[in-house]
């Protein structure tokens, strides 16, 4: 897996290199049990900081995605699932709990786009 950061773009160096091992997870090339880069190689090639490598990788840890050890590094979970599929589940829990509450799909379609709070 090649990584690339952008200091340009508005997204953080460690959110981007964590938005890469998630696609390159949801798309295959990376699999359960794969081994990532140590944070300090990354780092070198990439010119960040080790701990902009390690903050992506915890970030990806704080989703279930990575395991992380001291001394062995970083790994994809073996019972890491593609986060869409986590979010696919929810959505359709959500489906489900809308039809019994009685709220139509359209209803519940601009709950979920709408940016105000629930109300009481």
């Amino acid at each position: 897996m090649r990584f690339v950061v952008d200091p340009a773009l508005s997204e953080p160096l460690h959110e981007q290199i964590a938005r890469q091992v998630r696609d390159a997870f949801e798309t295959g090339e990376l699999r359960q049990g794969e081994r990532l880069p140590p944070a300090r190689e990354l780092a070198d090639a990439l010119d960040v900081n080790m701990h902009t490598v390690l903050r992506g990788y915890q970030s990806l840890r704080d989703l279930g995605l990575v395991e992380l050890r001291r001394g062995a590094g970083a790994r994809i979970r073996t019972d890491a699932r593609p986060v869409g599929a986590r979010l696919h589940e929810l959505v359709a829990e959500l489906r489900v709990e809308a039809a019994r509450l009685g709220i139509p799909p359209a209803d519940l379609a601009r709950m979920v786009a709408s940016t105000d709070p629930p109300r009481s």
